[in-house]
């Protein structure tokens, strides 16, 4: 049953309804890898259809005690790389921290997987960005993409991130993924 864009679906008890609500920005990535912004309380019965075994948290700030506790609850790990928030024209997006991240992305492992910061515009699409590299996106598909979730907040800086970003690093680790159930 579709009401207003959000999905309700029939509780056990009749009558009851359960609101499903994605995060700012979610999105499928690929098989098993999901993008948002920051879920808060009113996305956990969304994120817990997606049977998450990971969180990839970009943000400095501490993952907040009701969300930790959702982690705990569902048997989530958490990974955190605090990424500062970079405004132009002082841009500093730290290269190894992208690269640990990755790694993190690239373990089926840790797979269903959510990555996400505060709005899942920039340090999330940086992410994403270098994942399509490593898997042969041509720079025009990843900056679309990276703008589609950027919108007129689009920095020229994160774009030359991607761009000069060294993925050969990493091409020993699989790209190709398949959703494991826990």
């Amino acid at each position: 049953m579709r009401d207003m864009g959000r999905e309700i679906v029939e509780g056990e008890k009749e009558g009851e309804e359960l609101l499903f609500v994605p995060p700012l920005n979610f999105a499928m990535v690929d098989h098993g890898v999901f993008r948002s912004g920051f879920p808060d309380i009113t996305n956990f019965s969304f994120l817990e259809t997606l049977g998450l075994r990971s969180i990839l948290y970009l943000c400095p700030e501490p993952y907040p005690e009701s969300n930790e506790a959702f982690l705990r609850s569902n048997g989530i790990k958490l990974f955190h790389f605090g990424i500062e928030g970079c405004k132009e024209p002082f841009v500093n997006i730290p290269e190894e921290t992208v690269r640990e991240a990755l790694k993190v992305v690239l373990d089926v492992c840790n797979h269903p997987l959510l990555i996400h910061c505060k709005r899942g515009k920039h340090r999330t699409g940086c992410v994403v960005g270098c994942l399509r590299k490593l898997q042969r996106w041509c720079l025009s598909s990843v900056f679309d993409e990276y703008q589609r979730f950027a919108a007129a907040k689009a920095r020229v800086s994160d774009q030359r991130f991607m761009e000069l970003f060294d993925v050969s690093s990493l091409k020993h680790l699989s790209t190709s993924f398949t959703c494991h159930k826990r």
